[in-house]
């Protein structure tokens, strides 16, 4: 078994989208990124090439590379889980904790659980997606955060 841990954190902006886990979230501002800024997925790829001491998502997806401009974030997940695979690993299970101010995301939890579980093709049961604030403090309305946690089952 390997375990890898991600956290990552992107600007509330105008002008873009809110996209996390791979669920579009109705709300004024969006994450400012390089790609589609899908905060909570990018902490998820960074846990799991941390996981195989891999880097992270900027080695592997470099902001300097225009072909990852506005990037599906869902879409570089595939290619991370498909690298998890070929080293013969497949997901034991993932718990992502998105950090926000605002807006309320409780509404979209399963609907975020769903889209993770069905880029791993496994069970609902091995996605956690929580959410929650910072009272105030930290990111304090500035910004989103999310932190990952991995546990990846070798399947040899």
């Amino acid at each position: 078994m390997r375990i890898g841990f991600g956290y990552d954190v992107h600007r509330l902006v105008e002008g873009r989208r809110l996209i996390l886990c791979g669920v579009e979230i109705p709300y004024e501002l969006g994450l400012l990124g390089h790609s589609d800024a899908d905060v909570a997925v990018h902490a998820l790829m960074d846990a799991i090439l941390g996981a195989f001491a891999l880097g992270d998502i900027g080695k592997l997806f470099p902001d300097s590379d225009p072909k990852y401009k506005d990037a599906d974030s869902m879409g570089l997940l595939r290619v991370v889980i498909e690298r998890m695979r070929d080293e013969g690993y497949s997901l034991g299970n993932l718990d992502i904790t998105i950090i926000a101010e605002r807006p309320k995301l409780a509404p979209y939890i399963m609907q975020m659980r769903e889209c993770l579980a069905g880029a791993f093709g496994c069970e609902l049961s091995r996605v956690s997606v929580k959410a929650t604030t910072e009272e105030g403090l930290g990111l304090a309305g500035e910004g989103i955060g999310a932190t990952a946690i991995v546990a990846i089952n070798n399947i040899n």
